[in-house]
């Protein structure tokens, strides 16, 4: 049984990207400016589907300081799907990215790191092995299995 929710990780003091219809050579390019311009120690880069990338950077920021850096990428870079992204993070006040499948996209996968991953970049890596393992479980398991799972759960 192939599960039909999508995971994700969420928080507010991590800076995370979002490009849509890019080349890596441009989500590398923005993601060693922003970096530089902001002193967020380092990132990852994360394949999420064909010619889209997640970028999640290694220092902690407060909200604002988030979307600010957030926005001044999408700004500059003029990407539509960067842009949507800072709206929806700033609608939700949150930022989310993608962990889980999503019908035909795999698992979102790193091609790419560069500097420090001792802060926001760890955090993220330890909940992306959590959510890989959770899912590869629930691949494996009937909705009977599933089922009395939960209800065994439920009932303590």
């Amino acid at each position: 049984m192939s599960p039909n929710f999508i995971l994700g990780y969420t928080d507010t003091e991590t800076v995370k990207l979002d490009f849509d219809d890019v080349t890596f050579k441009t989500v590398l390019y923005w993601a060693r400016r922003a970096m530089s311009w902001f002193s967020l120690g380092g990132f990852l880069i994360l394949k999420s589907s064909d010619r889209c990338y997640h970028v999640v950077f290694n220092h902690e920021v407060d909200w604002t300081h988030n979307m600010k850096i957030v926005a001044w990428v999408a700004l500059l870079s003029k990407n539509e799907g960067l842009r949507r992204y800072l709206l929806m993070q700033c609608i939700k006040e949150s930022s989310t990215l993608r962990l889980s499948p999503k019908g035909e996209k795999p698992f979102p996968r790193i091609v790419y790191h560069e500097g420090e991953e001792d802060d926001q970049i760890m955090a993220f890596l330890r909940f992306q092995r959590q959510i890989k393992n959770i899912v590869r479980k629930l691949d494996h398991m009937d909705a009977t299995s599933i089922l009395s799972v939960y209800l065994e759960r439920s009932s303590t």
